[in-house]
Parts: C-alpha cells; structure tokens; sequence
C-alpha cells in the first residue's frame, strides 16, 4: 500500500509565523504532528510519504503515486483541505481525513471516502482492519477516550527538520475546566490523560538522535492539568535527562493561570529548561469571566499573576477575547491598558467565536444568534453570532486594540519594559548558529533600513546590546515577531475597515 500523508496549507495568521520565518530560513513554525503520529500507527511494510503544504507544493504526481490519501488540519485549514480532496476525487484517488477539523465539520466532508474521526487511537485501528477485509466503511467515530499510552513516537523520518522552526510533541491531552467558548473539552475531555515518562523521554531522545537541537513545543492545551504526576514524576526525569544531555532543547507551553499558584512546579519547570508558557487570560472584565465560566481566572489580580510566574523565569504570552455580552465600549481600553502593564509582548487579541460543540455554541443556538460564518482562525474579524454589542462598534473597537498594542512605538515599548524585568535562567551556553546570524542580517536590513519602525528597531538594538547583552538575541526575535504581527493582522484590519 502507497500511503501519501497531506497537511494542508496554513493561511497567513498570527500564530503562522508566515512573515518571521523567512528572517530564519524556514519553511514552517512546526511539523503536523498529528500526521506524524498516525504514519507511526500505519503498517510498517507500507510505503508512506509525507507533503507538508506550508512546507512544499503538493504535485499531481505525489496524488497519482498513491493508493489513499490520507489528511489531517485544524479549522482554519478548512478551505485548503477541501481543495486537496477535489484533487483526489479528480484522480480518482481515495481520502482518509480525520483531525479537528474533520471530527468538527465532518457533515461537511461527504465527498471524502473513509473518515477517521475523534482520536486516532481508538478509530484508525478499527479502520485498518476493515480496510484489510474489504469493508472500510464511511465513517468511524468513538465516544470513549484514548489511552495515551498506546500512542507511538511519531514517524520523524517523513520530514526534513531543517524546514521547521521548532519541533513538538505532545504529552497531555484533556483539560479540567470548562470554559464555555472552548473545544478542547469537546475533543478530548475534562480528565487529563498523560504519557508515561519513558514515552515523553523516548519522543525526546528520538528528536535528539536525529540531531535537533533549539525549541520543542509542547502542545498540550493545559500541561498543567495533572500537576501531581507532573511534580513527582514527570519533570524530574525531564531535568535529569537534559542535564545529562547539556540541554539540547528549550521548551515552550500551554497552561492555566493557577500555575502562578505553584512555586515549586514553576521552579521545576524552569529547571527542566522551559522558557516560555501561554496563557489564556481573555479578559480583565470579571463579568465577562464568569459569564463564560473562566473559573480558574475569576477573583484573582491577574497581572501579579503574570508577573510572578514572569519572576520565575518564564516569558509569558497571553491570549484575549473581546466580543463577550458582558463587555461594554470600556473593554478596549481596558485591554489596552492590562497589556501595557502587564508587559506582555506576545498578546494574541481575537473576537469571540463559538466553535461547533461548546456551550457557547449551544446557548447562541438556543437564542437564534448563530451564523454560518466560523473561520477557525484566532484574529478573524469574522464571528459567528450576532453579539450584543453593535457590531460595527465592536469591530471599531478591536480595530483599536490591535492598532495601538501592534504600533511600533507601542510594540517596542513594551518589549523594552519586558526586557529590563526579565531574568532567565541559563542552563547552557548559548550556541550561536547560521540561521541566528542570517535573521540578525536579515532583520538590520528589513526592519533597520527598509522600515518605518527603523528608529525604534535601532534604539532597542544597542540598548540591549550594551545594557543587557545577553539578552540581545530575544530583542532580535521580538523585534521579528513584531513585524510579522504587523504583517499577519493587516488583512483582519482591512476586513474591519470593510465592515465598519
């Protein structure tokens, strides 16, 4: 069996990176995981390929190799997917699509042939099997959890690593709250699952062997979630094993808030060589964060709670919301402001939407509020309900928001603030590589010569070079960010100006 593996192309978002990667000479912020993981579960006398479509162009003669056609996005891959299943309908080539996307809009997809939905472990094994038998049906689907330790290394052998500006793994999947804008839930429920230590070692010692070296993000939505096991078993096999290797990664997250609550876990955390966490904040409105069941952050300052898990020596990247019933015309400013003082640089600020699923998108439901409109992406103008703020006000106010937080004199301000403030640990002596000394050429032309933000690029320049050298290298890199932030969210801005 020929099995081609497709990953379907990424639009230009904030989190894409799209715009920093050519600084570094990548093709992509990271691998499809998930891909990579069921080539893993595959029969291993078939022949597999994999085309990463943020990473090369997927060609008539890779489909015409093939015997199915197997494929994997998020939401906001929806259109790209749907133009890669047309191509294989049109050589008569079968698809096998399964992922968030899929398992979300899967009624959407009937043109596919055999749809894995849900989670990989319990449904692709029923799928192979038919598949040998002659009797692969349409749709599989489950209503129980995976065991996560029957999960296999993913199959890093179908991907150039050089192409990618991080690798990730995954070690966790679950979350115990119940934010009630949030899929996550939906997809993979409320209990925590994990992996067990030699798996989450084994994942990295594969990576290792196969010569990475720089960031590895863990994906999980809440790695936190399971705070004992992590404490008592997790993160002291993690520190041991990369001091035993000088530490070769660098590691980047996703949890909650009341990780500010745990010293002991940040301090192991932090030893264990993670660098930066993102955080969902939403909204420095209370009523606006009980009135989607934010829990963990309701009742809390939540800027001393960045500030501390800050203290610890971890970056902290914040997302937002604006858009909730309860927010009035003050949020904007609001907002603005906690990112000013909160020192966030990384600040991802997008509309409310209600994913297919959550009890957001039951109670709009209800209500008669819903739309047909859901782009899957977290900076879209586009929501997918009638709010109860006036629209156009509303898109005016996010217009503002992004504007004044993105505006190189805003940008570059805080990245000052944040860099005078923040002291991380060092575990290793830094290693100076070609694509470090290729962005830094590439970022003094681009953004020091052919820029409006040149003045402010230069003064962050030889402020961290002689105040706080050692931090130089981040300065670059936020400086990067910004641009591509700049970049990536002014076609939304464009879609507000169409709107309003």
């Amino acid at each position: 069996m020929k099995i081609l593996l497709v990953y379907p192309r990424h639009p230009e978002a904030f989190w894409s990176f799209s715009y920093a990667l050519k600084f570094i000479a990548k093709k992509a912020s990271s691998p499809p995981l998930g891909l990579l993981t069921i080539a893993a579960m595959l029969p291993r006398e078939w022949d597999k390929k994999l085309v990463d479509m943020n990473v090369s162009a997927l060609k008539d003669s890779d489909i015409l190799w093939s015997d199915y056609v197997f494929i994997s996005a998020m939401d906001i891959q929806k259109e790209s997917a749907q133009m890669v299943v047309a191509r294989c309908r049109e050589f008569g080539v079968k698809t096998v699509a399964g992922g968030p996307l899929f398992t979300s809009w899967h009624d959407e997809f009937d043109q596919v042939d055999h749809l894995i939905l849900n989670e990989g472990e319990l449904t692709l094994p029923a799928f192979l099997h038919d598949l040998q038998n002659g009797t692969a049906k349409h749709v599989y689907t489950s209503d129980g959890w995976a065991d996560l330790r029957t999960t296999p290394v993913p199959a890093w052998d179908l991907i150039d690593l050089r192409k990618y500006a991080a690798m990730n793994i995954q070690y966790s999947r679950g979350c115990p709250f119940s934010c009630d804008f949030c899929d996550i839930t939906v997809l993979y429920g409320h209990t925590p699952r994990t992996k067990q230590v030699t798996q989450l070692l084994g994942e990295l010692e594969a990576l290792y062997e196969r010569k990475w070296r720089g960031e590895v993000f863990i994906v999980d939505d809440n790695f936190i979630g399971n705070k004992r096991k992590l404490k008592e078993e997790i993160l002291p096999a993690l520190i041991e094993w990369m001091t035993g290797r000088k530490y070769p990664f660098s590691f980047q997250t996703e949890a909650s808030i009341n990780l500010s609550d745990d010293d002991e876990l940040m301090r192991l955390m932090v030893k264990a060589g993670f660098d930066t966490v993102f955080i969902g904040i939403e909204s420095p409105n209370e009523e606006s964060l009980v009135e989607c069941n934010k829990q963990q952050n309701k009742n809390r300052d939540l800027i001393a709670c960045v500030h501390k898990i800050r203290s610890f020596g971890l970056q902290v990247q914040g997302g937002f919301i604006v858009g909730f019933d309860n927010d009035k015309v003050q949020i904007f400013d609001r907002l603005i402001n906690f990112i000013k003082e909160s020192g966030i640089v990384t600040a991802m600020v997008g509309l409310l939407n209600a994913p297919k699923g959550t009890r957001l998108h039951a109670r709009l439901a209800e209500e008669g509020r819903l739309t047909d409109i859901f782009s899957g992406s977290n900076t879209s103008i586009r929501t997918n309900f009638v709010p109860k703020m006036n629209l156009k006000t509303l898109i005016a106010g996010y217009k503002r928001i992004i504007e004044t937080i993105y505006h190189p004199k805003h940008y570059y301000e805080r990245v000052m603030t944040f860099l005078k403030n923040f002291s991380p640990v060092r575990h290793s002596r830094s290693r100076l590589r070609f694509n470090d000394l290729y962005a830094l050429l590439r970022a003094n032309i681009r953004l020091g010569i052919f820029s409006k933000e040149r003045l402010y690029y230069w003064k962050l320049y030889f402020w961290s070079l002689f105040t706080r050298p050692s931090l130089f290298p981040m300065a670059i890199r936020f400086s990067i960010y910004g641009f591509h932030f700049r970049k990536a969210l002014a076609t939304c801005l464009s879609e507000a100006g169409a709107v309003s």
